[in-house]
């Protein structure tokens, strides 16, 4: 037997060393600078961020994303799950610890499709958290379905000239380059039909037309490109992993995406479960604290039995991955683990909001941020709904339909086999 819930000693150490630096050092970066982690760091900001990023090196935490033969620190994912619990707590924290989704993602596809030159350019800037990234994928009337993608890339010579419209192309406004997924061959389907391409910002052709806010985010901070892309010419050299290859990468940048949120999600639905436990035990109403309440310690229990099943679920996933090294292998685990995840920060987010109260629903704590988080966590990289169907028919791999009129469990049939299988020790009454 080799099942083990311990975190081994030297790991759990710098565990530790993560939790406190980030409660002291880099979560009051989130009051200081809100809304700019992904800014290019320049000035002050580089002067009090850069240290941090050095002393994160220092303990053998940065980039921890991806294996030693990827360019990465070669962890694997079950100790990035226990390190991202710390840094889901805090915004600027992926940042100070090089493993800021979208560009985990990103790097990963780059490490394993790039060529020599293109991790010279993309790759090694991008570990060293010199510049930040933007996945353009998703298109205003398609969504994240490629099948109804249309935006091309069609060759020229030895160029390719890129014509369409992207929409939620996170972080274009201050990424070096995109990765664009385009249509290159419109007669095969959408899963061998199109490519993926490393365009520079500054590429002529290029047109953000407006930068959509989330809910709640401030005017002119808005991170989520719609962009339009007018004829933008790249060399063949741009292509990343050969042509019609973006569905298989595509695959292989998501899988690690939505754990890598979910891994997040823990630190962020445990947070509302501190503050709601907190402000339990700080209030009272009608002569008793809100802790004696019934209501509210089911909300406590349920929030944390929630979260506990969650936790193992995705630390589970964690362990296959690497354990097969193979996404396919764990896709059903990835999909649940994306399914459960917006229902579980909602729900913690959601109770702790009510036992705060009035204060719950302001912007002087973060509650209604994580719920509104919660919502994007259920669209971010898939819907949860489509997640819920592969979760599905993947469950059905692993059974067959009953051949007969009545279902396996069709107590006279297996009664009737029993007495047949027993019969030398049953009596004639029993036997019939």
């Amino acid at each position: 037997m080799a099942w083990d819930f311990e975190t081994d000693s030297d790991y759990q150490t710098k565990l530790d060393w993560a939790d406190e630096f980030v409660r002291t050092e880099v979560e009051p970066l989130d009051l200081v600078w809100p809304h700019e982690q992904f800014v290019p760091l320049a000035g002050k900001r580089r002067a009090a961020i850069a240290p941090l990023k050095d002393r994160v090196r220092e303990q053998g935490l940065w980039a921890t994303h991806l294996r030693a033969d990827l360019g990465g620190q070669g962890h694997g994912q079950v100790k990035l799950a226990l390190l991202n619990e710390i840094l889901g707590r805090c915004s600027w924290a992926p940042i100070v610890f090089g493993c800021q989704a979208p560009d985990t993602g990103n790097a990963e596809i780059l490490a394993h499709y790039g060529t020599p030159e293109q991790k010279q350019r993309y790759l090694r800037p991008l570990l060293d958290g010199e510049l930040f990234s933007c996945y353009s994928m998703t298109e205003p009337q398609a969504g994240a379905d490629p099948r109804q993608f249309t935006t091309t890339a069609v060759r020229d010579g030895d160029d390719w000239v890129i014509t369409g419209w992207k929409y939620f192309s996170s972080n274009a406004r201050t990424a070096a380059f995109l990765i664009v997924m385009a249509v290159t061959d419109a007669q095969a389907d959408a899963y061998q039909g199109m490519s993926m391409f490393l365009v520079p910002t500054d590429t002529p052709g290029i047109e953000i037309v407006r930068d959509v806010r989330l809910y709640g985010e401030p005017e002119a901070m808005g991170q989520h490109a719609l962009i339009r892309y007018h004829g933008v010419r790249v060399p063949d050299s741009a292509l990343l992993g050969g042509e019609g290859q973006a569905f298989v990468i595509a695959q292989t940048r998501l899988g690690g995406g939505r754990v890598h949120h979910a891994m997040r999600t823990i630190g962020l639905a445990q947070k509302a479960l501190d503050m709601l436990c907190e402000r339990a035990l700080s209030r009272e109403t009608a002569g008793d604290r809100l802790s004696a309440k019934q209501f509210v310690q089911g909300f406590i229990a349920d929030s944390w039995v929630q979260l506990q099943q969650f936790r193992l679920l995705v630390l589970h996933t964690a362990w296959k991955i690497d354990k097969y090294n193979d996404y396919k292998k764990v896709r059903k685990d990835i999909a649940a683990v994306k399914t459960a995840m917006p229902t579980v920060l909602h729900d913690i987010a959601w109770r702790s909001m009510q036992v705060h109260g009035a204060l719950g629903v302001t912007d002087e704590v973060p509650l209604m941020k994580m719920i509104s988080g919660a919502a994007v966590m259920g669209l971010a990289d898939g819907p949860t709904e489509v997640h819920k169907t592969t979760v599905a028919r993947q469950v059905l791999r692993d059974y067959q339909p009953v051949e007969g009129m009545w279902p396996s469990e069709w107590i006279p049939g297996k009664r009737a086999a029993a007495r047949e299988q027993y019969a030398a020790f049953l009596d004639r009454t029993e036997a019939n």
